[in-house]
């Protein structure tokens, strides 16, 4: 079976029928402010209004709630820079078990302090000299636990692609689709249902230009590795994208875009101050594609942009907002 034919509406659905009354469906929201100043129609779908800040919550309690019981008893293993971390401690305390979560050590502490809030054992990694999938499996050997990918498993995939079901669910007649594309696991499922209810929609992912891993393997037609990145998009601070997500992600995208760090904190701080949405870097990314004109697409073109995460650490909110 192909990587695509192991992802579809179908299994998206399915998830979408197991989330059902346990996570939020988040508000699709419309700023003229902002559709004036990119020149297109955007429609936002808000996933910092999600269960813990951000849509991964949908992915990890969806790959929780395909376990069997005794599964479930083992407890679980992820690693992540902050959102997946709260997603997968959230959906362990949802379902009655408990999780580990690898941090890198200069994780956000908004994200840390969130992440054990939510019951979590917390065990830190280098991010320049740890492979974090690496350690995140030498404490499932230890431990027992199942291990809960941040992106390269079917059901997570799943999951996140309910956001997009939602979406056009509400707004079903989109030239586009923007989200953005860090290991691929939100674009993976997002740009399966794309394809599947409106086969000649555009699919654009977005990345920060030093986190340029999907952008350079799409060119070159493999997965291609990149230095640890230094964007301020900590989401999606990876170095490859998924081998599970590449393949959907050959299939379904139109392109990647890139933007840099001053137009994502740039469009955070229109974000909040001009449509009064709270947007972390990672979140925004795509909405700094559309504002800064990265779109080939003609004026007035109906775009959907996924803000993937709210989670911000106050501190860098209030730099970004007392910037001129």
């Amino acid at each position: 079976m192909s990587a695509a034919a192991s992802l579809t509406l179908d299994t998206v659905n399915a998830a979408a029928r197991r989330l059902a009354g346990r996570i939020h469906r988040t508000p699709v929201v419309a700023s003229q402010s902002f559709d004036d100043a990119s020149g297109y129609r955007v429609f936002f779908k808000c996933e910092g209004l999600q269960r813990a800040g951000a849509f991964k919550i949908r992915g990890a309690l969806n790959k929780l709630l395909t376990l069997s019981p005794g599964e479930r008893a083992r407890g679980v293993v992820a690693f992540s820079s902050g959102n997946h971390a709260q997603g997968v401690a959230l959906a362990a305390r949802m379902t009655g078990t408990t999780a580990i979560i690898c941090m890198p050590k200069d994780a956000p502490p908004l994200k840390l302090e969130a992440t054990r809030n939510y019951g979590a054992e917390v065990v830190f990694y280098d991010r320049l000299r740890d492979d974090r999938a690496a350690v995140a499996q030498k404490v499932v050997e230890e431990t027992g636990r199942i291990l809960v990918p941040p992106y390269d498993d079917y059901e997570v995939m799943a999951g996140q692609g309910t956001a997009a079901l939602e979406l056009f669910g509400e707004v079903p007649s989109l030239d586009a689709l923007v989200t953005p594309v860090g290991g691929g696991g939100l674009m993976a499922g997002c740009s399966t249902v794309a394809r599947a209810l409106f086969p000649g929609i555009a699919v654009f992912g977005v990345e920060a230009d030093t986190a340029n891993d999907v952008y350079l393997s799409l060119r070159k037609g493999e997965r291609v590795t990149i230095p640890p990145p230094p964007t301020i998009a900590d989401g999606i601070r990876v170095t490859s994208p998924g081998a599970l997500t590449f393949p959907i992600l050959q299939k379904h995208l139109t392109d990647v875009c890139l933007v840099t760090d001053p137009e994502i904190l740039a469009t955070v701080r229109f974000l909040v101050l001009r449509a009064r949405l709270v947007v972390e870097p990672t979140g925004a990314v795509g909405a700094a594609a559309v504002l800064h004109g990265r779109l080939p697409l003609p004026r007035g073109a109906r775009v959907g942009v996924v803000l993937s995460g709210g989670n911000i650490d106050p501190a860098l909110l209030g730099e970004i907002l007392r910037a001129t």
